[in-house]
């Protein structure tokens, strides 16, 4: 298992409708090729940033997930939408610890 710890920054005051366009075009799509562990707006640290967390069983895994979903006609157009928000993306990867809940 490895999880995904994604971050978009978006620009300031534009929060609520960059989460309301994820939730209503972007999410359906994506979430058909990977688990939502858990999502949120910051409110300490970088702030204007919307957080997501996908778990995945592998490396392997992400790579034929994420492959099948730039292979989505859904997925061009839903990403369109959440472009113009972005002023920075960032995605890392972690290892759960032995005592980490099972997702």
């Amino acid at each position: 298992m490895i999880y995904e710890h994604r971050t978009y920054r978006v620009t300031p005051g534009t929060l609520p409708e960059f989460m309301k366009i994820y939730d209503e075009h972007v999410f359906p799509v994506i979430s058909r090729y990977a688990k939502l562990v858990t999502a949120g707006a910051t409110e300490s640290g970088t702030l204007n940033a919307a957080v997501f967390v996908w778990a995945y069983d592998g490396f392997g895994e992400r790579t034929e997930q994420r492959a099948k979903l730039a292979s989505d006609p859904d997925w061009g157009p839903a990403v369109g939408k959440i472009l113009p928000f972005l002023v920075h993306q960032e995605s890392f990867f972690m290892n759960p610890a032995p005592f980490a809940p099972e997702v």
